[in-house]
């Protein structure tokens, strides 16, 4: 199980941009934390998440 912004998931083996594809979320407008570090976009095809991870995605929101 992978805890994605406090939520548990069955994830593990998937990777980040699998997880971001899966759920919608458009790449360009998020980072992506795991156990503490930041996530580039260029390892989000390689990076997998392992059981017990912890994630945080955070989404950038213009406005004024």
């Amino acid at each position: 199980m992978v805890k994605i912004n406090g939520e548990m998931l069955d994830i593990a083996g998937k990777t980040v941009a699998e997880h971001l594809k899966d759920t919608g979320i458009d790449t360009k407008r998020v980072a992506v934390e795991i156990n503490g570090e930041i996530v580039t976009k260029a390892s989000y095809e390689k990076r997998t998440f392992a059981d017990g991870d912890v994630c945080e995605i955070v989404h950038f929101v213009g406005g004024g």
